[in-house]
């Protein structure tokens, strides 16, 4: 199965390029599910009525379904399922539950619903070959792929897995005291949340996952996608296509338009040279936005061309063996788009965390590395290279 997240800058049009993305893959043949959060900018862009957000898919044209995400729903949801769950915890602090009612949507309630209907598209059996999301803007998109690794390194921080063999007492202890023990709650919170965020991160880290980045060309949007392409390079997202959205005609005799339309072209350009491994498309401007099925078809040729090949699945952070010629080991980290000024470096203990603008990873160090000390970073052709040093008192001998 294909998975095209479909992101970029904010106002560009993500949303009817997503539309029209899904559109293409069902007139090639394909089962295309799009999910959206943005029902009415997708009703007008497919020109179909879609039903209610959080009820079931809705057939949009001969082979694509539409499913607009709820999030303030999914919100409540699993609000009322958590309470329900920690009800003896609460009960001995004494608690006041929440009602249905006076439950509403707290910040990150979007992005927290995409998740979950893309994690829940992907384990259902629907024979979908494409999955097409409206994402976020695509810094807010790189910080939601980035969460369910980081979520999950939190857990194992704050509740480590060796401590998983002391919970066969607990339900012992809970009957002595006659109540459930919070921590018992706790701990089977810990192993739902490690479940679903470790389904999602699959479905983030398959080959078969592409971003899709949507900008409407300027000055302006080169810069933000760089940011912007440094910070998926972090994570190791491959991004299939950079569409070039609302072009200007060439050649105008209107001074005013012309000048627009050279200031896109040098855009253009410019983006062509920042994302040399990803084609840049270009979408024309119909002087208004798209409405109804018609007018996609007229951008599917250059918006939503087909999703890229899925490829072998491999971690682009390689280590490279310098040892003979120069008695050290690199660490490759691809980071193409990034700036000097904005990376940041820092081991601590088996772990490093690279920093590059506002984004951060931190991975744990391969089982060589951990027995050397950095000794040096460059970045160099895009790529940080973090150098390695054995240390003489942790490096086998003979080696």
């Amino acid at each position: 199965m294909r998975t095209v997240l479909v992101t970029g800058l904010g106002g560009a049009g993500r949303t009817t390029i997503a539309a029209a993305t899904a559109l293409a893959g069902a007139r090639r043949g394909e089962r295309v599910l799009l999910l959206t959060t943005q029902s009415g900018a997708a009703e007008r862009a497919l020109g179909t009525r879609l039903g209610r957000p959080g009820g079931a898919p809705v057939t949009a044209a001969p082979g694509l379904l539409v499913r607009c995400v709820d999030p303030a729903g999914h919100f409540r949801q699993e609000a009322l399922a958590f309470q329900e769950r920690a009800a003896a915890a609460l009960d001995l602090l004494g608690a006041a539950p929440l009602d249905e009612e006076e439950l509403t949507e707290l910040p990150g309630g979007e992005e927290f619903a995409l998740l979950h209907a893309l994690r829940a598209a992907h384990e259902a059996t629907g024979g979908t070959d494409t999955i097409v999301v409206d994402m976020p803007p695509a810094a807010d998109t790189v910080a939601l792929l980035a969460l369910p690794e980081q979520a999950r390194r939190y857990l194992r921080r704050l509740l480590p897995p060796e401590r998983q063999a002391a919970r066969a007492l607990r339900p012992v202890l809970a009957q002595l005291a006659g109540v459930q023990l919070p921590t018992q709650k706790l701990y089977e919170a810990a192993e739902r949340w490690e479940h679903e965020l470790a389904a999602v991160q699959r479905v983030i880290d398959h080959p078969g996952t592409t971003v899709r980045l949507v900008a409407e060309p300027g000055p302006g949007a080169v810069a933000d996608l760089r940011a912007v392409r440094s910070g998926l390079a972090l994570f190791g997202h491959r991004t299939d296509a950079v569409v070039a959205n609302r072009l200007l005609p060439t050649g105008s005799a209107d001074p005013f338009l012309a000048a627009l339309s050279g200031q896109q072209q040098s855009a253009l350009k410019a983006l062509r040279e920042e994302f040399p491994g990803a084609p840049v498309v270009e979408v024309p401007h119909l002087g208004r936005d798209p409405e109804g099925a018609e007018e996609l078809d007229a951008l599917t040729g250059a918006a939503a061309g087909e999703p890229a090949e899925p490829g072998a699945a491999a971690d682009p952070w390689t280590v490279e063996d310098r040892l003979a010629p120069d008695g050290i080991l690199v660490w490759r980290v691809p980071l193409p788009g990034a700036d000097r000024d904005g990376l940041g470096l820092l081991r601590r203990g088996d772990e490093v965390i690279v920093t590059a603008g506002r984004f951060r990873r931190i991975r744990t160090l391969p089982s060589a590395l951990r027995r050397c000390s950095v000794s040096g970073a460059g970045l160099r052709d895009g790529a940080l290279h973090i150098r390695f040093t054995p240390d003489p008192d942790l490096w086998p001998r003979g080696h």
